[in-house]
């Protein structure tokens, strides 16, 4: 019954509420592991997830029939670049991970907004 209604919620949600769930997730599992101190192989996993998320968008953003406003795909591009660069960082233990935490927070502020028309 719970699955059922799973899919049914995932069919019935717009792309924007996917995407605000799909971040927020992400970003759960990057302050746990900030808030349980995680280090070494239990960081990687939330990293790898944050990483593959950015990745994505910057794939889709630079996908020719998306919609997004040009400046606004480059923006989300840049931002994937920075990501990459960032957690990379994080990884060899020069950085923290709250910078990923707050652009991941920022975006999810921005897509819990109401779109302008």
């Amino acid at each position: 019954m719970l699955d059922a209604y799973q899919r049914v919620q995932a069919l019935s949600a717009t792309p924007r509420a996917l995407e605000y769930r799909l971040i927020s997730e992400v970003t759960h599992q990057l302050i746990e592991a900030r808030d349980q101190g995680w280090q070494g192989v239990e960081l990687m996993q939330p990293l790898h997830q944050n990483r593959r998320l950015w990745s994505t968008l910057a794939v889709l953003c630079a996908s020719p029939g998306n919609k997004l406003p040009s400046d606004l795909r480059a923006s989300i591009i840049s931002l994937s670049l920075w990501v990459d660069r960032h957690t990379s960082d994080v990884m060899r233990r020069r950085d923290s991970i709250d910078a990923l935490i707050s652009v991941n927070t920022a975006i999810m502020e921005g897509l819990s907004s109401e779109p302008s028309l």
